[in-house]
């Protein structure tokens, strides 16, 4: 993990509360169907796959200037949404349109996955230094109970099926990236009773690609999981320490939303620069 990185992004340093970041909410459609999402446009949920607006590459750098005069202390520019940021191709431009005029920002993106093993040479040349990959699990068995269907190439593979072409694409696509030197960050989402006995594996899998931290998420249940319990601390707790055994864990995840502006934790200008009035409730249930 470079420097840079490790002052200047809140997701891996040591003192997250010093530096901010800004998403840019220029990704509105997914490709898969995970069984607690819900993406919404809101003012309201405080969670990923929520925001306010969606903006267009253009709009992203107008955006950026005002939240910089805002808010200096802004280091990242992100893009986590509110859908998949390979799903569409505004990430990807934004990035570019980013490098160029400010680049010295940190520039991080949250994907799926599902198009990365493809799209690894477009995400590398777009000049990201840091990348976020949900992977819920390394089992299509497993996954399959998480994640409904995938939406590949104009068609649908639903359940299993859909799940083995997912973590395959995942797994592939880490694995070019982590070679290119980016640094890349896993997100799985804590159903204990689904995959609370699979984030060991999926912890060493991770570190035998080049992860270098791994952000182990508890599910709130709402959407086709509503049934299922919110993980208890211990059972969060003995995740961590399982995937401990192999990789950094990273502890401080503010789950925060598709267009949050500010240093994590101790400031919010998102209703100041999206020009919304943002009052929010907690729902989060993935990352």
């Amino acid at each position: 993990m470079s420097k840079n990185i490790q002052e200047n992004h809140p997701c891996f340093g040591q003192h997250p509360a010093n530096v901010g970041r800004i998403h840019l909410p220029v990704s509105p459609g997914c490709n898969i169907g995970c069984r607690f999402c819900s993406r919404v446009i809101s003012d309201t949920e405080n969670r990923p796959g929520v925001t306010s607006k969606v903006i267009t590459p253009e709009e992203s750098i107008d955006i950026l200037r005002k939240a910089l005069k805002i808010c200096p202390e802004i280091t990242v520019a992100g893009i986590a949404g509110p859908g998949d940021t390979l799903a569409t191709p505004y990430a990807l431009q934004t990035f570019k349109l980013i490098k160029k005029e400010f680049p010295n920002l940190v520039k991080c993106m949250s994907t799926n996955g599902l198009l990365l093993n493809e799209k690894a040479d477009e995400v590398i040349e777009s000049g990201i230094d840091s990348l976020t990959v949900t992977v819920n699990a390394i089992d299509p068995e497993v996954e399959a109970k998480l994640n409904k269907f995938v939406y590949y190439h104009g068609k649908r593979y639903d359940a299993l099926e859909g799940a083995k072409i997912l973590i395959e694409n995942q797994l592939a696509g880490i694995k070019k990236i982590t070679d290119a030197g980016i640094t890349v960050k896993v997100n799985t989402v804590l159903v204990p009773r689904i995959n609370g006995k699979h984030i060991e594996a999926i912890a060493k899998k991770m570190k035998e690609l080049g992860v270098q931290i791994y952000n182990i998420i508890p599910l709130i249940p709402t959407a086709e999981l509503a049934d299922e319990h919110a993980p208890y601390c211990f059972e969060i707790e003995k995740a961590r320490k399982d995937a401990e055994k192999y990789i950094s864990c990273f502890r401080h995840c503010n789950r925060c939303r598709a267009d949050a502006v500010g240093v994590p934790g101790k400031s919010d200008f998102a209703d100041q620069v999206y020009s919304q009035k943002i009052e929010v409730e907690e729902t989060f249930s993935h990352g």
